[in-house]
């Protein structure tokens, strides 16, 4: 049996039936009793783009009118998919047999998850090259639940069509979130309908001077939607209290001094903050996390926290206290970086470590011990803005050079020493766009460094094996440069 670059790599694969035939060129994908018509139909446009030829969608109920035709993809819920033993809501299991697929899964979020792996089976092809998929039976469910992308539009803007390139990348890659940094001093780059100010005024510049940009209401409701069409949930950044010269540059009663500070095109950190105790502050928090809040569908909300290196700790903590307070306030769930963690947080936040070189995680564990949950996005292996190699013309090396292995290269559960296991419940890889500034160059960063870190965050690591990765990495080069998509040619895969 040929195995298709499967990334990340499912938990169980096994040949299909002997003798069997695999699934002819997909033509139709038939959905089950309760599967959403919108999953159905980008099913339907994911499949067809797989396999070169339009797919269509069937009627509801139409798998218990006999014997399917051969090129059917039937959609079904089922709480007995997924691998045995699996509690994981976006467990799945696949059967590619007698010329059909059949997908089952617990809710729909895995069925997203078996779509995208038998879009990669019908793009190797069945038996001989011919159209469609062998004979195959996939068992999946993810280790960690949160698996995520977070990307800076805020050092450089990407709009709507470059972000939804990425969520097409992201489901692509089994990942369910993606984390939008929109705000930092570079500029401001989500409408906010009580502060329209803020990007009427503070969302025109970015670094070398750009023309800037930033997502309307509207846009970010489309995004969502699109987002949540293909499996991938959209979490917001609002960074606070550091890294706000674009909100002080338009509210000068947020500084202590009353006088707006000039826009910044740069790229140095920690000069920028508020001030907990100014009678400005904590109604502009009010109405932006507010606002934020009622327009975003997850039920996370992220309020930065990261190198706040101007305001001393007892205000640090008052600060993260007030912030939390105000998204839980608006029914969300907080989220913030690892500095956070030295604030008493409430149990039930999502800290996000990421600083490497910080190497004192009392205070993090302590938090744990508190109820604080973990994702993990270390520097030096999840940061996918760091140069791959020495001279690379794109990303930066603070972190130090993160190749391909080292993207692929480590356990979550070793990363922060005394952390307990069940408090990690997740990883995200992040790119930073002070040093890049169009798609391609985004992509060429992304990729392939993104589909280790999304096979850290799905496959247990008893299963993982770099030799098996990139060979498969391999494979998945080959579509990369049959569609065109830019790509960093690393050495350590022999494409």
């Amino acid at each position: 049996m040929r195995v298709a670059p499967i990334i990340p790599l499912p938990a169980v694969v096994e040949p299909g039936p002997a003798g069997a035939p695999g699934l002819a060129r997909p033509t139709v994908v038939v959905p089950g009793p309760g599967v959403p018509a919108r999953l159905a139909q980008v099913a339907a446009e994911r499949l067809g783009r797989a396999a070169g030829a339009p797919v269509t969608v069937a009627d509801p109920g139409t798998h218990d009118a006999g014997e399917p035709d051969p090129g059917t993809v039937t959609l079904l819920l089922d709480d007995d998919a997924g691998p045995a033993g699996s509690a994981s809501l976006e467990r799945y299991s696949l059967t590619v047999a007698d010329g059909r697929a059949v997908a089952r899964a617990a809710d729909a979020r895995g069925l997203h998850h078996a779509i995208t792996t038998l879009c990669r089976l019908v793009e190797l092809g069945g038996e001989g090259g011919a159209p469609g998929a062998g004979p195959v039976v996939v068992h999946d469910a993810p280790r960690y639940a949160w698996r995520g992308l977070s990307v800076d539009v805020a050092r450089n803007f990407f709009g709507p069509t470059a972000l939804e390139r990425v969520v097409d990348l992201a489901a692509d890659l089994r990942l369910n979130v993606l984390h939008l940094h929109l705000t930092d001093d570079q500029g401001w780059r989500i409408e906010i309908p009580s502060r329209p100010e803020l990007t009427a005024r503070g969302s025109g510049t970015q670094v070398g001077g750009g023309p800037g940009g930033f997502l309307t209401v509207a846009q970010y409701e489309t995004l969502q939607d699109y987002a949540a069409a293909r499996g991938v949930v959209v979490v917001p950044e609002v960074d606070l209290p550091g890294h706000t010269n674009a909100a002080t540059h338009v509210y000068g009663d947020l500084r202590p001094d009353g006088v707006p500070t000039d826009a910044y095109r740069g790229i140095e950190v920690g000069f920028s903050g508020l001030s907990i105790d100014l009678p400005a502050t904590e109604p502009f928090l009010r109405d932006v996390l507010g606002d934020l809040a009622a327009m975003t569908r997850g039920e996370h909300l992220h309020v930065g926290g990261d190198e706040v290196h101007r305001m001393a700790a007892p205000e640090y903590a008052r600060f993260v206290e007030l912030a939390e307070r105000l998204v839980v306030e608006h029914g969300k769930t907080p989220v913030a970086w690892q500095e956070a963690a030295h604030a008493p947080l409430r149990p039930g936040t999502l800290v996000q470590f990421w600083d490497t070189n910080a190497t004192d995680h009392a205070a993090l564990v302590a938090a744990a011990e508190r109820g604080t949950r973990f994702l993990l996005s270390p520097a030096d292996r999840a940061y996918l803005d760091m140069k791959p190699v020495a001279g690379f013309p794109l990303g930066q090396e603070w972190a130090g050079l993160v190749e391909l292995r080292d993207a692929y290269d480590w356990d979550p559960a070793d990363v922060v020493a005394g952390l307990p296991p069940q408090s990690v419940v997740g990883v995200e890889a992040a790119v930073w766009t002070e040093r890049i500034q169009t798609l391609d160059e985004l992509l060429t960063m992304l990729l392939p460094r993104l589909l280790a870190v999304a096979e850290v965050a799905w496959t247990d690591p008893a299963r993982r094996d770099w030799e098996g990765f990139r060979a498969r990495v391999a494979r998945a080069g080959e579509r990369w440069r049959r569609d065109g998509v830019p790509y960093y040619a690393s050495p350590q895969v022999d494409w």
